[in-house]
Order: structure tokens, then sequence, then C-alpha cells
């Protein structure tokens, strides 16, 4: 049983349509979601996490629907941004403490460790952070409550690549404790150093999910890498 499954997802804009966007994700495994700013990356995530509501298409997590089970769904998932935006003048650790009051697997010795490993100073408050510690602790906050599936906008997005290497080897290390890691990058040699399988997105359509060896064997021309074949399948629907 798939741990996620997306099934002709669509939602209309007035000047954007994500038409029929379909995938599976599995447990224990890392998936890139690519394609370019505006393709309809973000638009998707939201609409997985009901934060948006989408005009057609089913969501279901551990083989439940979404919908009527939101609340039980989104305590054994873990989603990040990229960027804190709430709470601007709070300390940190009181942010944490009322964020794991929601989530009944809080795990407080993961909490620790993530906070160490970032180096968050937990008496600062968000608008005393740079961008990348932003990112981190919306990331630590994500990482403390045992989820089983990992859903993040842009996460790399404000890291400088020492901190971007880092946060790709804690993916790799949560994926071989089973952990689903779903990531959407415009970044795309972060996703070549870590995925197993690749969800491509160009103008609101899925253009490929499959894994990343499928994938190269299917687009990718003699000696390229997948970033160069991206690059290149959005240049030729220019032609």
């Amino acid at each position: 049983m798939s741990i996620l499954e997306v099934k002709n997802l669509k939602k209309e804009y007035p000047s954007f349509l994500l038409d029929n966007v379909s995938f599976k994700l599995e447990a224990g495994r890392i998936t890139g979601f690519a394609g370019r700013n505006g393709a309809g990356k973000t638009t998707t995530i939201k609409s997985m996490l009901n934060l948006i509501h989408p005009n057609s298409g089913e969501i279901t997590f551990f083989g439940m629907p979404l919908v009527g089970n939101e609340a039980e769904i989104k305590k054994r998932i873990g989603y990040s941004t990229g960027t804190v935006s709430w709470y601007p003048r709070k300390k940190l650790n009181d942010i944490a403490l009322v964020t794991k009051k929601f989530y009944p697997n809080w795990d407080e010795d993961a909490y620790q460790k993530y906070l160490e490993l970032f180096k968050l100073d937990e008496n600062k408050t968000p608008l005393q952070l740079s961008e990348g510690m932003k990112v981190k602790f919306n990331l630590l906050l994500a990482l403390s409550h045992r989820a089983e599936i990992l859903i993040l906008d842009e996460p790399t997005g404000g890291l400088d690549p020492f901190s971007r290497d880092e946060l790709l080897d804690i993916f790799t290390a949560l994926r071989d404790d089973g952990v689903a890691v779903f990531f959407s990058t415009h970044i795309i040699s972060d996703l070549e150093k870590c995925a197993d399988d690749i969800v491509y997105i160009s103008d609101g359509k899925i253009k490929s999910a499959m894994s990343v060896k499928d994938f190269c064997s299917a687009y990718s021309h003699r000696d390229e890498n997948i970033e160069q074949t991206i690059l290149r399948l959005e240049k030729e629907k220019t032609v």
C-alpha cells in the first residue's frame, strides 16, 4: 500500500491550471518533486495538505482519505514550507512548546538532537535568525514528532552548500529508518544527490513520476545528468 496517493488532482486559478496531477509515494524512499518556479509544485503540496482546496481529485494518506481524516493524518506527517513566518517575536523554545502539544508522538530526544545539529539557539526569535536558520528551525519542528512522511516545499532554499549537504544526509538517514521524504526543489543537483524517485511537473502537468534510474533511461541523452535533461526538456517545449 502506498503511504500517499494523489489521484487526478485539479486546481484552477484565473491564470494557472493544476491539471489532473497523479503520483504515489512509498515508505522508505526519497522523492524529489522537480520543476521550474511557477510549474505547480507549491500548489500541489498545499492541495495535498488541504491548505488550499482543489477543484477535484483524491488524496489518501496511509490508505485513508484526507477528507474526513485530516486531524489524524496530520499527526503522522511532517510539513515544512522552508521559512518560519509565524510568532516572529516569540523565542524558539516557546514556539516549540506550543507546537509539541499538537503531536502525541513528539520526540524530545529527536528535538534536542536536531537542535544541536542545526546549531539553533532556543532563546532567539525568528526575527533574529538568518533565512537559512529559519529554514532549519522549521525543519527541526517537522523532524521532531516521528513523522512517517515528510512533505517539504523547497527545504534547501536559503541554505548554504554545506548546510544543504548536511540536510540531504539527514534525508538519507530518515529514508533508512523507513520514513518517506518528499521534497520540492528547483535545485536539481540536490535531487541528484539523494533521491530514489522523481516527480517532474511542468506547466501544471505531471510529465513523469518514476524512479530516478527509469527517468534517466527514458529521457536523458548520453552523458546528461538530470539537471541537464530537465533543462533540455523545458527548452524543447518552447520550440
